[in-house]
């Protein structure tokens, strides 16, 4: 008995020893993060000017609030990451070319690829894409007579767009104060999936307030998340200095208006202002929500009659929900705030396997844009036999419908014919990978379903994973069950990439984010 309580106390001493004895090579303690925001106005100075979203050409009318992008530098040591969030459609190659050009000129100690450009993806916003992704624009403009011009033209105001955020990077980067960050996690109802199946398996992408649609309407395709992801910074005294709002929602809520705008990310701007001060900054980010709207579509008469009730728009109502989630988070994160996360960043171009162009849908294709280039030059005959018509401030609006049509579908066969050559077989996706902490930022630059967006959370190893899609030039990557459904945003004119590629894409994401988490 005697021997084995010598044996236990002997035990007890020499782990006690090993735990007060450091390891050999302890992981370096981070150093203290500093922090720095910034935000601008990129409403082109100039108007009208061509705006993004829709099929069909909008030249705008006006301006409804201001379209702006939002900056934040976060540097621990050697490491910086830059959070950019423009209130535009998409960011395409040429933009973030040109932006990278212009940083490079200005703040040469910045390395440009330390920056992730992200849009929220508003439809109001003016247009920053090229000529051939945005299937018609200044092309278009030039084969109608009598067609309005542009006071500013699109390359015109992707160089006014580069030039404002790269001083925009500038002025965020020499703002840095030594700083602290916390996370959190709450909810708001503010997209929904905008997909549904009928009797048949078919699927659509809304269309549910035809009455023919109701009796043949059966699920909703996809799930749906409301999770409102935030991260917090403040400063060295405690105060918040700015929000990172990550929801899995575009913001295209007035995706038909001829006003320019930033949509429902305004609203949410100006309630945050109300509650928690104007010189707080907010950063908007899109998860992966490419299934997802922020409009309803079944319900609507009933929501309707609840925002009259209130006197609220829909753009207020949620606005109100996020400042909502967000006031409930950040009395009870303020405590756990760090000042020196483990801060580490990558960027990598992974090449994703391309959606492969069926002979059936070439010829599907072939066909539906005959029939829309028949429709165009019909309505550019009707145009110049009654040129009346151009008194409308918007007729052009069915013209152009039918010719970027038939220009999205014509683009299939030409994807056809370069598979068949043995080209275009892969995509390349620019991703980045963050780690703050506990928690991780991961990017790509599509439309991504959502089905991908929960399976990532659900397989990384961080307590909250910040998606963010629409990192870069943006095409829809559908789930399996989507691309079987079909319909806009899941067929071949949609998606260059599919779910094969989808697939491999999440898993990537979720290898480089357990990288990342195992990295000291």
């Amino acid at each position: 008995m005697k021997t084995k309580t010598l044996a236990l106390i002997l035990l007890m001493n020499l782990h006690n020893t090993m735990a007060q004895t450091p390891p050999s090579n302890p992981a370096p303690t981070p150093a203290p993060i500093q922090i720095g925001w910034a935000n601008c106005d990129i409403t082109p100075p100039k108007l009208p000017v061509f705006m993004a979203g829709q099929f069909y050409v909008r030249l705008s009318e006006g301006v409804e609030n201001p379209v702006t992008a939002t900056a934040l530098v976060m540097s621990s040591g050697k490491e910086n990451v830059v959070f950019v969030s423009v209130d535009l459609v998409s960011v395409s190659n040429e933009l973030r070319e040109e932006f990278r050009k212009k940083i490079a000129q200005i703040l040469p100690e910045l390395n440009p690829q330390s920056v992730i450009l992200s849009a929220t993806h508003s439809h109001s916003a003016p247009e920053a894409r090229s000529e051939t992704a945005m299937a018609g624009g200044e092309i278009q403009a030039e084969q109608i007579e009598g067609f309005p011009t542009p006071a500013m033209t699109v390359p015109e105001y992707r160089t006014f767009v580069a030039e404002t955020l790269a001083q925009c990077v500038k002025q965020a980067w020499e703002a840095r104060q030594p700083g602290r960050v916390a996370y959190g996690l709450d909810y708001a109802v503010v997209g929904w999936n905008r997909r549904w199946e009928d009797n048949k398996g078919k699927s659509y992408m809304y269309g549910l307030a035809k009455p023919e649609a109701k009796e043949i309407f059966r699920n909703i395709e996809g799930h749906e998340d409301h999770s409102v992801n935030l991260l917090a910074t403040y400063d060295s005294n405690g105060t918040l200095t700015g929000v990172v709002v990550n929801i899995p929602s575009p913001s295209q809520d007035s995706e038909r208006s001829f006003l320019l705008s930033s949509d429902f990310w305004h609203e949410t701007r100006q309630e945050l202002a109300r509650r928690l001060g104007d010189k707080v900054f907010l950063l908007p980010q899109c998860s992966a929500a490419g299934d997802q709207t922020s409009h309803l579509i079944h319900g609507n008469a009933a929501h309707d009659r609840m925002l009259e009730l209130r006197g609220k728009t829909q753009k207020q109502e949620i606005g109100q929900k996020i400042a909502d989630a967000v006031e409930r988070i950040l009395p009870v994160i303020a405590k756990t705030a760090v000042t020196n996360p483990v801060l580490h960043h990558e960027v990598e171009t992974l090449n994703l396997p391309a959606a492969i162009v069926t002979p059936e849908q070439a010829a599907d294709a072939e066909i539906q844009s005959a029939a829309l280039r028949k429709t165009y030059e019909a309505e550019l005959q009707k145009l110049a036999e009654n040129p009346s018509l151009k008194n409308d401030a918007r007729w052009y609006v069915e013209t152009t419908k039918a010719y970027r049509r038939a220009r999205w579908n014509a683009s299939v066969k030409k994807r056809f014919d370069e598979q068949q050559a043995g080209r275009g077989m892969t995509m390349p996706a620019e991703c980045h990978f963050v780690r703050l902490g506990d928690i991780a930022f991961a990017s790509n630059p599509y439309e991504y379903f959502l089905d991908y967006g929960i399976q990532i959370k659900l397989r990384s190893p961080f307590i909250q994973t910040f998606l963010v899609q629409l990192a870069g030039a943006g095409s829809y990557v559908p789930s399996p069950r989507a691309a079987a459904g079909g319909g806009y945003g899941a067929v071949a004119a949609s998606c260059p990439v599919g779910p094969e590629g989808g697939q491999v894409l999440a898993d990537e994401t979720v290898a480089r984010l357990r990288e990342l988490s195992t990295n000291p």
